[in-house]
């Protein structure tokens, strides 16, 4: 196995939006629609560049890995988050509107990682202000098949 690349990366862009309010309990989804009506507490960016469809074919084969772990690490105006989750041989990632971080292991086409250890109400409050603002989100995805490097 010399020479295999265990760790992928992908990045994009995402915007804020006045009626984001990151208060759900489980997930969190990051949209290309670029609207967001008060009701959608779990999506914490819009007009995103990517969506589950979108990634890359290394990152999106490394996700679908049942030993996969994600880093997704948030920027914005200065604010950072990180989120880690995990990949599944089970996930389609087949959305091409959406990507949605999970706590649960619940799976559809906009599902990107379960298992996190964060949703929407878990990020930042400084984080979520700034997207509140309408600032641009920068979303860095990491992939790492066994690594520790996606701890550190």
């Amino acid at each position: 196995m010399e020479g295999l690349k265990k760790v992928y990366i992908d990045s994009f862009k995402a915007y804020g939006h006045r009626n984001i309010s990151a208060t759900h309990p489980s997930t969190l989804e990051i949209t290309k629609d670029p609207y967001l009506t008060p009701t959608g507490n779990c999506i914490i960016a819009v007009k995103s560049e990517k969506a589950c469809a979108d990634l890359s074919e290394d990152v999106r084969r490394a996700i679908m890995n049942d030993r996969s772990i994600i880093k997704i690490k948030l920027s914005c105006d200065g604010e950072k988050d990180e989120i880690l989750a995990r990949g599944s041989s089970k996930l389609t990632l087949k959305s091409p509107m959406a990507l949605i971080v999970r706590k649960s292991k619940f799976i559809c086409d906009k599902t990107l990682a379960i298992r996190a250890n964060k949703s929407a109400k878990d990020l930042s409050r400084k984080l979520v202000r700034k997207l509140k603002e309408g600032k641009e989100l920068k979303v860095e995805i990491i992939v790492c098949l066994g690594e520790a490097k996606c701890l550190s």
